[in-house]
């Protein structure tokens, strides 16, 4: 999926913790209210890396708002399909709401035909290197959150994050 400069310019990638320590319903408002700002901005394209917690959050807020605002697109960057067949704890729930995700999704883009390691970081720097706004939920430094922050910062992506209030 190739992104010219100007896509990169209106996209924004969404980094989080799959543990949130606080209520989805104030962090969802949050979210809201960051993602109407960026698309009255101009900005059509958000990236989540679809995994459980805040990358779930974000997509689910991105297709709420897609109601209203018809012009933006949710594009899921995954790093291999049934991420849930490698990761332990996934819950009937969070299975269920991944797929629909794929399905209402504007588009995916699976990165490997299944685990390899270093994926994850493949697929973070990947929906950074398609952006030009990263909104994050950061709580802890040694994660891969934190990671994927910092290489936003490092490529000079405008960092938002959530956690901070």
């Amino acid at each position: 999926m190739g992104w010219t400069g100007e896509e990169k310019e209106k996209t924004v990638c969404f980094s989080g913790h799959r543990d949130m320590k606080e209520s989805a319903d104030k962090l969802e408002s949050r979210l809201s209210e960051t993602v109407k700002k960026l698309i009255e901005k101009g900005y059509t394209s958000f990236v989540t890396g679809g995994a459980r917690g805040f990358d779930t959050l974000a997509a689910e807020t991105v297709l709420k708002l897609k109601e209203t605002y018809p012009v933006i697109r949710l594009v899921l960057i995954l790093p291999f399909e049934r991420p849930y067949e490698h990761e332990k704890d996934w819950t009937n729930e969070e299975i269920k709401r991944y797929h629909e995700l794929i399905e209402k999704a504007s588009g995916s883009v699976v990165l490997a035909d299944g685990y390899k390691p270093g994926i994850y970081y493949r697929r973070n720097r990947y929906i950074v290197d398609m952006s030009s706004v990263c909104i994050a939920y950061l709580r802890r430094k040694n994660s891969g959150t934190a990671y994927t922050v910092d290489y936003a910062a490092d490529h000079g992506l405008e960092i938002r994050n959530l956690a901070l209030g």
